[in-house]
């Protein structure tokens, strides 16, 4: 079904691969990729590429992420936005949590988009990729979006999530900066079975390639005969969920369908026939045969976690026990059971969500009606709700019928709102298993809160096999059991739902527009830049496998607070250390009464008394450091990042970070990215001295000695810093990108 080839390859004419004997070299070879050719348009040296600069074309963002990244560019001197800004309010829609606090936030959206020229998209009109995908992906573009799943990859843009410091940058004409990518080519084959929808697809690829890293911050490069009999919402599917891969981005070769879904779109001259060269050089290759895969769901709690649909039904307790010992140990005491769920022989859901910018597309909603046609979804605890990508989609499913025959088999249909993948909207109840075409199913979303006993389980289906499990009553079907008829009407785009309501001020700033603030938004806090030497105390010691970004800052309840970042700050780690903030905040107590002329405990002085030198509150700074194996899985939020610079957070030591573009947000707010690959010399609430860690950023250093107190004596051990470039390390020791540009 899927083949990982780990050594580089030679793509030739399309369909000959080779991994030697090529005419080419692997330089020249590489030249013919699809990534290649848009990277080199984009980046501000393509002479160079061995390092790229890159200026993107538009960008997006949502309402839990603008306030931050506009306040931010204000702070940095922000006059104008200089390329198509987009801020869909498609997070915080349900405007009655937190008071006031969303509806402030979108209000402080509209305003920046008048003030500073930007598109302003208003809550149920669409999620932020959908919108993006109808309005302003084009052949050969990059987008930047500060959303982890911005990928338009299928529509012939290159786009990458990314924490909101790097639209920031963009904001302020200056460039993304990173390292050539390697290039995975990704070689479709054969043709989907009826009742295998783009969930299936997807899930199968991240089950082959996340465990070993297989696509960690690469580009994934899809081509292959198989991409013809694939729609383009299908295609779609597929590309959304490549986040979940780690990879960096994702870009298709293109064809007639993707000509026709701009024509249809009002935007026909953004297509451009898009393939990879006579010849191709590829780092790695995958070949995934589409006619072999089969329905899938992704066990609690990650989209990794993959069986297919038979597979589970066939050894429901042996793989239900294995996911309950493994769910247990990343919840901690919470209690997390599956097998109660199992009822004669089958495992029962208690409720089902087709939503976002995975499930909620045209062709996934008409294929589930077509299932829930003339059928009853039940009047027991299982429940279905729907929620189109867009209302353009919405208005469509309600001209041609789909939408009655979900509401008539007691499903709900609801407006376009990404609460559902993240944990804002149909939350189940405690221990209750919702299976969801959505996007991610990992711990501390939906709802859960661990440290208080509540758990809410996530099982990752594709759309139609949700439909079929709502007609059996919650039993897990995949929809190759289905008795259906797939209709697939075609899909008319109207325009006029997005010309009588969006603004779009692009290219038309008012300095004249006053920002409304409401009283949650508030400016960021004094962030001072980076000492001379640093002694940091170790505030949360977390030795789970993989720390997601939904743990480091939860999802759900804290989204009324990312425009306040003092009052987020409250919520770090909370589902994962509960103890976290308090910890830090007594050492963030101790840096204060330091900076101020205070003396340092005994336990802080005793390491710069042993190893001697002149060690003072103008060049020693304090704080606390977090260590986590492999931090960052998951949403681009930058705000898993500036919470611990808020609460004195200065470090984090790791074996490994997880994404990219975790390790760019610590970096955008003056956060050292340490890595330590062995088993570190440090526990919870151990003091660690880096002596002359300013100078290591500042000489580029790969390393500097560290030192610990064990056994009353300074043990040293070596930190290896993250590679930064230039303009990263000048962040560093500015101490935030607010201070870098500040200063500039």
């Amino acid at each position: 079904m899927i083949r990982l080839r780990k050594n580089g390859v030679f793509l030739r004419n399309m369909k000959d691969v080779t991994e030697s004997g090529a005419p080419m070299g692997k330089e020249e070879a590489r030249r013919g990729t699809i990534a290649y050719s848009i990277l080199r348009t984009h980046t501000s040296n393509p002479r160079d590429m061995t390092n790229l600069n890159i200026t993107f074309d538009a960008m997006a963002s949502h309402d839990i992420t603008y306030v931050n990244i506009i306040q931010t560019a204000r702070a940095s001197g922000l006059t104008e936005f200089p390329l198509p800004y987009v801020l869909t309010n498609c997070h915080n829609s349900l405007c009655a949590v937190g008071g006031t606090i969303n509806e402030d936030d979108h209000l402080f959206g509209l305003t920046a988009s008048q003030r500073y020229g930007g598109i302003y998209v208003p809550a149920h009109q669409a999620v932020i990729h959908q919108y993006m995908r109808e309005m302003m992906a084009g052949c050969g573009k990059m987008i930047l979006g500060s959303d982890s799943h911005t990928r338009y990859g299928a529509l012939g843009a290159m786009a990458i999530g990314e924490g909101g410091g790097e639209l920031v940058k963009q904001l302020l004409r200056q460039t993304y900066d990173l390292p050539m990518p390697e290039i995975v080519g990704v070689y479709l084959t054969g043709e989907p079975r009826d009742g295998v929808g783009p969930q299936d697809a997807a899930l199968a690829i991240i089950k082959a390639v996340f465990a070993g890293g297989f696509v960690k911050n690469k580009i994934m490069e899809f081509i292959g005969d198989g991409i013809a009999g694939l729609s383009l919402d299908y295609r779609n599917g597929i590309d959304v969920m490549t986040t979940e891969t780690t990879c960096l981005s994702s870009i298709w070769q293109t064809d007639d369908k993707v000509k026709a879904y701009y024509e249809t779109h009002g935007r026909g001259d953004e297509y451009r026939e898009l393939k990879p060269g006579a010849e191709a050089y590829y780092d790695s290759f995958i070949s995934v045969d589409l006619s072999r895969i089969k329905p899938m769901i992704a066990l609690p709690f990650h989209p990794s976690n993959v069986y297919t649909i038979d597979e589970l039904n066939a050894n429901l307790d042996d793989i239900l026990r294995e996911t309950e010992v493994k769910g247990g140990a990343q919840l901690g005491k919470a209690s997390f059971s599956l097998r109660d769920k199992v009822r004669d022989g089958r495992l029962y859901a208690d409720q089902g969500v087709i939503a976002g910018c995975a499930g909620g597309t045209f062709e996934n909603i008409c294929d589930a009606a077509d299932i829930l046609r003339g059928k009853s979804i039940g009047n027991g605890e299982f429940a279905l709700s729907v929620y189109p990508s867009s209302q353009p989609v919405f208005l469509e499913l309600t001209k041609n019928g789909a939408a009655a025959d979900i509401m008539e088999s007691g499903a709900v249909v609801r407006s376009a709102f990404c609460g559902p993948c993240f944990g804002a909207g149909d939350v189940p109840f405690n221990n209750g298993l919702s299976i969801r075409h959505t996007t991610r199913n990992f711990p501390s979303r939906e709802g859960s809160k661990p440290a208080n006993g509540q758990v809410a389980s996530v099982a990752l289906m594709d759309a139609r096999s949700v439909a079929a499990t709502a007609i059996n009553n919650g039993a897990v079907t995949p929809a190759t059991d289905a008795d259906v008829r797939y209709i697939k009407p075609a899909y008319y785009f109207n325009k006029k739902v997005y010309d009588n309501r969006v603004y779009n001020g692009y290219g038309r700033p008012d300095p004249s527009v006053r920002l409304k603030l409401g009283p949650n938004i508030t400016d960021w806090p004094e962030i001072p830049s980076l000492p001379e030497h640093l002694l940091l105390k170790v505030a949360s010691y977390i030795t789970d496998p993989v720390t997601t970004t939904d743990e480091l800052i939860p999802s759900g309840d804290t989204s009324s607070y990312r425009s306040n970042p003092i009052a987020l700050s409250e919520f770090t780690l909370s589902r994962k250390d509960p103890a976290y903030v308090r910890r830090a905040k007594d050492i963030r107590g101790i840096e204060l009464k330091w900076q101020s002329g205070g003396e340092l405990t005994e336990e802080w002085k005793n390491i710069l008394n042993v190893l001697g030198g002149d060690y003072n509150p103008a060049n020693t700074g304090v704080g606390s450091v977090i260590y986590a194996v492999k931090p960052g899985d998951g949403s681009a939020r930058e705000q898993a990042a500036s919470c611990q610079r808020v609460l004195g957070g200065r470090a984090n030591i790791v074996k490994e970070y997880a994404t990219k573009r975790y390790c760019s947000n610590l970096i955008n707010w003056g956060i050292l990215p340490f890595v330590f690959e062995e088993e570190p010399p440090f526990g919870l609430n151990d003091v660690i001295f880096a002596p002359d860690a300013r100078k290591a950023v500042e000489n580029g250093a790969e390393s500097l000695t560290a030192y610990v107190m064990k056994d009353n004596a300074p043990r040293p051990f070596k930190l290896q810093l993250k590679p930064m470039t230039g303009n990263e390390a000048a962040i560093i020791l500015a101490g935030c990108l607010m201070n870098y540009y500040r200063d500039k």
